[in-house]
């Protein structure tokens, strides 16, 4: 009996003895449920059961910090988009607006009053003498030939010239400025029709570019696709110029800053399947104009121009060849009209485009290609920048040939 009792006594005394180590252990009190007794990080916490369950007691945030409002967190949250936008705003091309076709020609005056003033100074005063004798006469001649006008309409102005002093007999200033105004617009001939040709019904206008290198031909696509789009054309670019490095790319970017597609492949390529993978492009996406760079021919070289008469064949297998416009460096004077004549006879030509012409270049130039070739000048470039170029009209360019500085 007494074993038993001292076994019973052992055993409480070992259970005892756990519970009082246990108490020890842990401070001598229980922790609530949901706190801890370390520092615990926000994500650490159990989700609450409850809007009543109790918050953890040491969590690592700052707790002075207000909350946000729906203002601030709104914010937030769209920042990360408006960036992303601001980086595709810059990345996308930046499309030009062209400035209008009308008045183009008024508004670059000035440069054909700077560089054909002498010409038509010239002329006044001769005309303007108190007595004008055959010294006189050889004078006016000689100034006009010095102009590139060209021995034929040389001659014929001054012969309608003679005519109207000796029958006016006027030397006032005003009336001689006129009368030589009126007989230069007709040399000039306003009647010529001078527009192009980028209407076809139910099919793309197209329109063949050429010339020699170094005259601004690419140049030249590139602003006329300017004036295209000014007049709300929808216009596709060939460029069919593969032998001259970089060209294609010249011409891509012109395009590319008022919005333009350009076709083209790799230098070297047939321009022939260039142009007429143009032409292909243009008809399946309808556009209005498809406008072909060629590459650039000398007109003594036989071969090169039977290669542009190539291109020329080939756009025909799909479509008609609507305008063919030649490009011509107006500072050329006589080895200008050699090149236009020889041109004409492979491509049939049908607008003349002078380039240069606010340069040396001198106004009779206008008169004597036109008188050759029985084509219009259609489109003169007056300066370097992306809008100089500008549809010649007769009576603005006579009058910038007579305007006094």
């Amino acid at each position: 009996m007494d074993f038993d009792v001292l076994t019973l006594f052992i055993v409480l005394a070992v259970v005892l003895a756990g519970t009082i180590g246990l108490f020890l252990l842990t401070g001598g009190r229980r922790l609530p449920e949901g706190t801890f007794p370390e520092t615990r990080d926000a994500d650490d916490l159990p989700e609450p059961d409850g809007p009543d369950a109790p918050a953890g007691t040491a969590v690592a945030e700052d707790t002075d910090a207000a909350p946000l409002t729906t203002a601030e967190a709104t914010a937030e949250t769209v920042a990360e988009p408006e960036l992303s936008e601001e980086v595709a705003e810059e990345a996308a091309p930046t499309i030009e607006t062209p400035e209008p076709v009308a008045g183009r020609l008024a508004r670059l005056r000035a440069r054909l009053v700077k560089s054909n003033n002498v010409f038509g100074r010239s002329l006044l005063a001769l005309l303007s003498s108190d007595q004008i004798d055959e010294d006189v006469w050889d004078e006016i001649e000689e100034t006009l030939l010095m102009a590139d006008l060209g021995t034929e309409p040389t001659m014929e102005l001054v012969d309608r010239l003679r005519e109207r002093v000796k029958v006016e007999g006027s030397r006032d200033p005003d009336r001689v400025r006129a009368l030589l105004r009126e007989e230069l617009t007709t040399l000039v001939d306003p009647s010529l029709d001078r527009s192009l040709n980028v209407r076809a019904a139910g099919r793309p206008a197209v329109v063949l570019v050429v010339g020699v290198n170094g005259v601004g031909k690419t140049t030249t696509v590139g602003k006329l696709a300017r004036v295209l789009v000014a007049e709300d054309k929808d216009v596709l670019l060939g460029a069919a110029d593969t032998f001259r490095a970089a060209a294609a790319e010249q011409l891509t970017t012109w395009g590319s800053r008022v919005g333009v597609p350009t076709v083209s492949r790799d230098e070297g390529t047939d321009p022939a399947s260039v142009a007429y993978d143009a032409v292909a492009a243009g008809i399946e996406g309808e556009v209005d104009v498809v406008m072909v760079d060629t590459a650039g021919r000398l007109q003594n070289k036989a071969n090169l121009m039977d290669e542009l008469g190539k291109v020329k064949r080939v756009i025909e297998k799909q479509s008609q060849v609507d305008e063919v416009l030649l490009v011509l460096d107006a500072t050329t004077g006589q080895n200008g009209l050699n090149q236009a004549k020889v041109f004409s006879e492979v491509v049939d030509v049908s607008g003349i485009v002078l380039t240069k012409l606010d340069g040396t270049a001198r106004g009779g130039i206008v008169v004597a290609i036109q008188r050759q070739l029985g084509v219009p000048v259609k489109l003169v470039g007056l300066g370097e920048g992306p809008d100089d170029l500008a549809p010649f009209d007769a009576e603005t360019f006579v009058d910038a040939l007579l305007e006094e500085r």
